[in-house]
């Protein structure tokens, strides 16, 4: 465990916990967690992960501006809902983009455990843009990668990094609850 991952745990636990409550203030925690995780993958040679950190950057800011502009709007961080068509397509482009991220990574790279770390990697990516459009289904994917991230971290003896996942998992299924419970209210409302 080095200081930067400690830092980045706790920067972690408060930007997810921010999050779960819809709180527009997650994202400056996000930007700094990401930014020291970015490092902290690459020297582990985690590319993909690596590589995702740049782009949850640029996400959490759109994520900002986007729940920043509804909560103005509305009052709130208001929750949205992904319609059957629309989950069955998240669901198909996932897998292909697993398939073919993992291939490149597995036969361009010297990543280790290139599959595992891509198919979390790709399940991120809709996750976070699932995440700051406030659809509800992003906590489900949150769920999976935070499942297959704690074996990942094990594998690579990133400790605090697997902790950080397992307490992000609690998190992802405290979110799905609370947020299927204000989307009921939202939708009485």
């Amino acid at each position: 465990m080095s200081t930067l991952e400690l830092i980045a745990f706790v920067l972690g636990v408060i930007n997810v916990t921010l999050v779960v409550r819809r709180s527009v203030w997650n994202y400056p925690f996000g930007l700094v967690m990401v930014v020291l995780y970015g490092r902290l993958f690459f020297d582990a040679k985690l590319y993909s992960d690596a590589l995702l950190q740049v782009f949850f950057f640029v996400v959490q800011l759109y994520g900002w501006w986007a729940w920043s502009r509804v909560s103005a709007n509305a009052g709130t961080v208001l929750i949205d809902r992904l319609g059957t068509r629309a989950r069955l397509g998240w669901a198909a482009g996932c897998a292909a983009a697993i398939i073919v991220w993992s291939s490149l990574v597995s036969h361009y790279t010297d990543a280790s455990l290139p599959w595992w770390d891509a198919s979390a990697a790709i399940l991120s990516v809709a996750a976070q843009i699932m995440m700051s459009r406030r659809l509800i289904e992003n906590w489900v994917l949150w769920i999976a990668v935070d499942i297959l991230s704690i074996g990942l971290y094990a594998a690579k003896g990133l400790w605090l990094t697997m902790l950080l996942y397992a307490v992000f998992l609690g998190l992802a299924i405290w979110g799905l609850i609370g947020w299927q419970h204000d989307a009921k209210q939202q939708a009485a409302a």
